[in-house]
Order: structure tokens, then C-alpha cells, then sequence
């Protein structure tokens, strides 16, 4: 799965769904009139490239064709955000009729303006309970003030991998629980060598891989927005906790500087050369799909895998984690989305379909039926964070009406703060809250 957190290509989906957003508002959804029992095709446009992906994807329609042999899929991959928008701003029967996304950071975009199809009558009409299939925080990423403009499909959850050899060369017998714990154990595992590192064992720094603000808010208890839906950044003691915290890691483990050289060497992150892949740093903030890829890159050394360490004092907490993942909709401008919402339903909600899907991509099931399914082929070790996805206070961002604008604005101010370009952190909160208030008011 394309990791949609990563700030860089929120950015740029920001950009790409503001365009969408004014070509569909207001759009007239007038494609439900379909007969889903006739004979028809729909086109299904989703993101995924790598060809076990492209095959898990086409094995789920291969699963959904079987059992409804009236409907045939026509499946066009490794569409981005971009090719997206430009298809539903032109609509048209070569257009999509079921879309998905990596980005759910954008759901409040995508049902404030309409650019995908109000799921609503479909869910009703179908008698779906959504509370009794989905875990709550993944319903919560895909609706917006109300309006259910998509359902997930499959998820990714965060935890914290490590270098059990490394562990046990330091002494230590156990993934740290608390923040604290993080640092002591990060620190003890740091190796220095000259002016560089022999071994770090944390990258603290927000342009590190996966180390950002949201990633990091999640072992926190934290709101992003007051009831009146202004930014609650400088009033939520959970925000300055945090890049305190952050920026404090930072300078214990040799300073911004030092830090951003050493991370100047590492290998690429979607590559067998990421640095925990190479012994670089001996833990590891990521998603559930490091294990495959670490595994596939035959790393030398024994991988432990536990939940994100959480705040000092919200230890009874611990086990929860940071939630995103797929969301799957349906344009507006088609014109059979009766037909469209069967393959929907199909692929988010059918337990074998999920179970499937979730064993070719290697991500978690988006069901509480599949989480718990016998016939997931996983690591062992890959409970952890099937338990994440379930834990009761995991957590992901807000939705806004500009998507994810708020949360790039959110790390920017991380990026200066953790230099030492932001003196005053609790005045920079403000601002930085204030510019986020400015740009949802004009998104609006």
C-alpha cells in the first residue's frame, strides 16, 4: 500500500483535490437509478503499481465477478490523485464508477465537496452496520460532519519495530512502554562514531522516515480542533507536550545538525536499504508493511515488533496506535451506482474478500470479522498490530474541508521549531493555530 501519511504526498494530493473539489461541488448525483441485477461493466480506478499488488487486486474482482456474474470489472491501476481528479472532473463512460484512495487525510474534502458520492442511501438500502463491521476510528476517517462519503478498505497501523540483537548487545530485555522509556532506551542504543553515528537508536527528527508530527501525536491523548471547530493546537497541553518532548530527543541524541547528517546517508525508504533494514538505527517508528519488507530484505539481525511507547502518563493506554489506510467510493458523475455500490460493499465488507485482499497487499483487515479470521497468513509477529487497529483508543487525525492542509501546516511549524528557528513554542503554537484557522475559513 502507498503510504499516504507521508506529508510530502499529502501536499501534494492537497493541491491536486482542491481542483477536484471546485470541479464537483454541486455536482447531481442522479447515477443510483441503475438496475444492479442487469448486465453491465463498471470501471474500478485504484492506486496500487507493484505487480502483487495489481494481482491481489484483480484476485478480489476475480472473487466479486464470481459472485456476480452480471456485473464485469474493468480494473486501471496506479492511478494518483491527480489522474483521478482529472477523470472526475471530466466524467463520461470511460470515467471511474468506483475509486479509491490512499489519502484519507482528504475524506473531509472528498464529502464537503462532493467529489466522491454520498454512501448514505446506499448503507441504508443494503442494511450494512457499519458500528458492528468497521473498527471506530476507521469510520471516523471515512465520514466528515455526517456524511459518509466513502468506507475503508484494508488499514494501515504504526508501531514500533527494533533490533532485538541490539537490544540484547545493550543489555536491554524489553520495547520501551512510555515516551520516557523511548528515550533512555534510544540513548543507550546510540553508538557514536567521530562526528557521525556507528549506530543511532532512534531518529527523532521530523524528516526522518515515518518520525512526523501526526505519527508522533498518536501516543498522546490529543484534540485537534475545540467544539466550534477552531484549531486547538495552543490550547491542548498535548501539542507542546509533544514537541517538547520531540525537540528535547533531538538534542540528547546529538542535535539537529548531527542528526540530518547522518540521515543524509541513509538508503531509500522504500528500498532494501532502509536504515533499519542496514542496522542504522536499532528502532523504527512504521507500518505494518516493515515486517514484509524488512523480512524480504533478509535483515541480519532478529526483528521485534511492539506498539508505539505512549505518554508518561497515559500508560494505561499503551497498545494503541496511529490508524490510516484505503478508502474506496464512488464517482458521482456514473451512471450505474447500484452497480458500483455492490463491488463497494463486496471489497469492504465480505469477510473472505477482506481476508483475501489483506493477505496479497499484506496490510490489516479494515473488519472486525476479517482481524479475527482464521484464514489471514500472516507473521505471527503481525498481531501486533492487528491488536492496534482494535485498540479502543487509537487514533487518527481529523477531517477538514481542505483535507490534510492542516496537518502539513501543523509539521512545517515542527520543521523550524526542532532547529531552533522557533524560539517561543508556546507563541509559535498560536500562530501556527491562527494560520490554520485562516485556511479553513477559505477553504469553506
Amino acid at each position: 500500500m502507498r503510504r499516504s501519511r507521508t506529508m510530502t504526498i499529502a501536499a501534494v494530493s492537497v493541491a491536486a483535490i482542491s481542483v477536484l473539489a471546485t470541479a464537483c461541488t454541486g455536482q447531481t448525483e442522479s447515477g443510483a437509478n441503475d438496475d444492479p441485477n442487469a448486465k453491465t461493466t463498471i470501471n474500478f480506478w485504484h492506486g496500487w503499481s507493484a505487480p502483487s499488488e495489481v494481482k491481489a487486486v484483480q484476485d478480489t474482482v476475480d472473487r466479486f465477478e464470481k459472485a456476480h456474474p452480471n456485473i464485469t470489472v474493468k480494473v486501471i491501476g496506479n492511478i494518483n490523485d491527480d489522474k483521478l481528479n482529472q477523470a472526475l472532473r471530466a466524467g463520461g463512460s470511460k470515467g471511474p464508477d468506483v475509486v479509491s484512495s490512499f489519502t484519507t487525510a482528504n475524506v473531509g474534502k472528498f464529502c464537503s465537496s462532493g467529489a466522491f458520492a454520498d454512501l448514505g442511501p446506499f448503507i441504508e438500502k443494503s442494511g450494512l452496520d457499519l458500528e458492528k463491521t468497521f473498527p471506530k476510528v476507521l469510520l471516523d476517517y471515512t465520514q466528515f460532519e455526517g456524511k459518509r462519503c466513502a468506507l475503508p478498505l484494508l488499514a494501515d497501523a504504526y508501531g514500533l519495530y527494533y533490533n532485538k540483537d541490539a537490544f540484547e548487545k545493550a543489555g536491554i530485555t524489553a520495547p520501551p512502554k512510555t515516551m520516557s522509556e523511548l528515550a533512555s532506551v534510544a540513548k543507550k542504543l546510540t553508538v557514536e562514531k567521530g562526528d557521525t553515528y556507528e549506530q543511532l537508536g532512534f531518529m527523532p527528527t521530523f524528516h526522518g522516515y515515518e518520525t512526523v508530527a501526526d505519527h508522533y501525536l498518536s501516543s498522546w491523548d490529543h484534540t485537534y480542533f475545540d467544539e466550534d471547530g477552531k484549531s486547538n493546537i495552543a490550547k491542548d497541553p498535548a501539542f507542546a507536550e509533544m514537541f517538547t518532548y520531540q525537540k528535547k530527543l533531538v538534542e540528547e541524541l546529538g542535535g539537529y545538525e548531527k542528526l540530518e547528517r547522518y540521515r543524509g546517508t541513509f538508503g531509500d525508504e522504500w528500498g532494501a536499504k532502509h536504515p533499519f533494514h542496514t542496522g542504522q538505527v536499532a528502532m523504527q517508528l512504521d507500518g505494518e508493511w516493515r515486517l514484509g519488507m524488512a523480512t524480504d530484505a533478509k535483515v541480519p539481525f532478529e526483528i521485534g515488533v511492539a506498539p508505539m511507547p505512549v505518554a508518561d502518563d497515559e500508560a494505561d493506554s499503551y497498545g494503541k496506535g496511529f490508524l490510516s489506510g484505503t478508502i474506496m467510493g464512488i464517482a458521482p458523475s456514473s451512471e450505474k451506482q447500484n452497480a458500483a455500490w455492490e463491488l463497494v460493499r463486496f471489497m469492504t465488507s465480505d469477510t473472505e474478500a477482506v481476508v483475501g485482499f489483506a493477505n496479497g497487499i499484506r496490510n490489516v483487515p479494515s473488519t472486525f470479522a476479517a482481524l479475527n479470521s482464521p484464514g489471514l497468513e500472516f507473521d505471527p509477529r503481525f498481531k501486533t498490530f492487528l491488536d492496534i487497529a482494535q485498540h479502543p483508543k487509537s487514533n487518527t487525525p481529523d477531517g477538514a474541508v481542505n483535507g490534510s492542509a492542516y496537518q502539513q501546516t501543523l509539521q512545517d511549524f515542527g520543521f523550524q521549531y526542532e532547529k531552533g528557528a522557533v524560539k517561543d513554542l508556546q507563541a509559535g503554537l498560536e500562530k501556527t493555530a491562527a494560520q490554520i484557522d485562516t485556511d479553513i475559513a477559505k477553504a469553506k
